[in-house]
């Protein structure tokens, strides 16, 4: 703490000190009057700095580009700190931001802003918290402002899960966007009690908003120690990136517990040539001992998991002991991925597809985990429980959508509904080519010959004639699709968040209606995992 920050609190403690150890009532008062006045002189302090910060995150200048308005309705001020964070992570990768109080948006802001990022806590038994009840009664009951529909968004939603309208405030909110049309950025994420996982999943995203920019973690994960034990390339000769099924077993066989649906959380590593570069710069020996996440291990070794050093920063940098720069470095930010396995399969599988920057290099996990990581080495993983995308507990029908790397998601899911003896599910799966992009084709055509798949619609992209996408083939198979639903059936769609959870969303509004997909997305019978 700064002495200016200090001062304030000695003068409360020295007011206390002098109360207790008064001897008179003229005395004791003195004490008490000081105390007060230091307690005042603190408390002021900070909500200086609390306005400072947010003015500084605010007033950012914006250039050609609109700002990301970041709003926030706060009741103890957890949500407001926590779009503090979200405002500095975005700034930090590059992107001007605006932070705002939901007492400060009015509708002529929001129509403007064309993205926006809402933070916002529910209040007792499902109410929006006092700073933003004038935005519900202004707003939200009354029109939309003009602009609405090109506004795109994200919601995080903070709750408490043991009171029976869980995040209800938020609810509303994605409510009224959906309503008048307004365009999600990813689905609405749940936060119940502060949960650190599904803040990880917020942390994802704004990575993904900001072009893959590497956002340090908020609260590290703790990871468990895997062993990569199967690397499959699933599509050679594609016109797209290369596929690969991976295969992971763990060091602690207790850690084979998840449900489908759920996540893994990577941490990745750099390639050998970078912590090689980095090793050059620092004049430094990899094989120099230290510790890193409570952990003995080499210089290299450490290295590898921490946020890559700016090579202007060498200079400043060079002067620092091997264990003073792994305690200086922040450490890689996690990478997420939808398992594609059961633990009954005794293995933890994957499907990754690499990434690839402009100027080659590949992405950071994608290419730790594709290329770089050795089979037979050991990774950093744990598992993220995604109960909003986990397969029903009843029989209802079930009719799967997704395309790509999505498959793997959707592959779990139909491996539980097989071991529930569920048979009634139909897969809509969309990739490139037929000949080079059928990932599993054995196995979905398997399951179809035991009747574990009653249908399956492929969709190749790239076979000739026009492009031919996965919401085309939900198009083409629309009354087949309504009398599924008319009976019930539940709808899940996995796979990637631009161009195919869109163009998936606009055409079940098509055919169902948009109110019929409201209304099945606040019963669970329409669930997504997109990225």
């Amino acid at each position: 703490m700064s002495a200016r920050r200090a001062l304030p609190w000695l003068v409360f403690l020295a007011g206390v000190m002098l109360a207790l150890l008064a001897g008179s009532r003229q005395a004791m008062a003195a004490g008490v009057v000081i105390a007060y006045a230091g307690f005042c002189a603190a408390i002021i302090g900070q909500h200086r700095r609390r306005r400072a910060a947010r003015t500084a995150l605010t007033n950012q200048p914006t250039g050609e580009d609109r700002p990301t308005l970041i709003a926030y309705a706060s009741q103890t001020g957890f949500a407001e700190r926590l779009a503090m964070q979200t405002a500095k992570a975005l700034q930090g990768a590059g992107l001007p931001v605006q932070l705002l109080s939901f007492a400060e948006l009015d509708g002529a802001r929001l129509a403007a802003c064309g993205q926006a990022l809402f933070l916002v806590s529910t209040t007792g038994e499902g109410d929006a918290p006092d700073s933003a009840s004038g935005f519900a009664r202004r707003l939200m009951s009354g029109a939309a402002p003009e602009g609405l529909r090109q506004l795109r968004y994200g919601i995080l939603a903070l709750g408490d899960s043991s009171y029976a309208r869980f995040c209800a405030f938020g609810h509303a909110l994605s409510g009224w966007l959906q309503r008048h049309q307004a365009q999600a950025l990813f689905d609405m994420v749940e936060v119940d009690n502060g949960d650190p996982g599904a803040l990880r999943h917020w942390q994802n995203h704004l990575s993904a908003l900001s072009g893959g920019a590497e956002i340090a973690d908020w609260e590290r994960p703790r990871y468990g120690r895997w062993q990569l034990v199967e690397r499959r390339w699933l599509n050679p000769g594609s016109q797209g990136a290369p596929a690969y099924h991976l295969a992971l077993t763990p060091e602690d066989a207790s850690d084979l517990d998840w449900t489908a649906g759920d996540i893994a959380e990577v941490g990745p590593s750099h390639a050998p040539e970078v912590v090689a570069r980095l090793l050059d710069g620092l004049a430094l020996d990899g094989a120099t001992p230290v510790r890193c996440d409570s952990r003995a291990t080499t210089l290299a070794q450490a290295l590898a998991t921490r946020l890559p050093l700016p090579d202007a920063h060498f200079a400043t940098m060079a002067g620092l002991a091997p264990q003073q720069l792994i305690d200086a470095l922040p450490a890689l930010p996690h990478r997420e991925y939808s398992i594609a396995s059961l633990p009954a399969d005794g293995r933890l599988e994957l499907l990754v597809r690499q990434t690839q920057h402009d100027d080659g290099r590949l992405g950071l996990a994608s290419g730790w985990l594709t290329e770089h990581a050795p089979v037979g080495g050991h990774l950093a993983l744990r598992v993220r429980a995604n109960r909003a995308f986990h397969p029903p507990a009843d029989d209802r029908p079930l009719i799967l959508i997704g395309n790509g790397t999505g498959l793997a998601g959707l592959r779990a899911v139909i491996k539980a509904r097989a071991a529930a003896g569920q048979h009634r599910n139909w897969l809509l799966f969309g990739e490139r080519s037929a000949a080079h992009d059928d990932f599993h084709g054995a196995e979905l055509a398997a399951w179809c010959e035991q009747g574990v798949l009653q249908r399956i619609d492929r969709a190749w992209s790239r076979d000739g004639g026009t492009p031919h996408y996965v919401q085309d083939a939900v198009v083409a198979q629309a009354a087949s699709l309504r009398e599924w639903v008319e009976d019930g059936a539940a709808i899940y769609v996995c796979g990637s968040l631009q161009g195919m959870a869109g163009g998936v969303h606009a055409a079940l509004a098509g055919i169902l209606g948009e109110a019929r997909l409201q209304q099945m997305t606040e019963t669970g019978h329409y669930r997504r995992d997109v990225y």
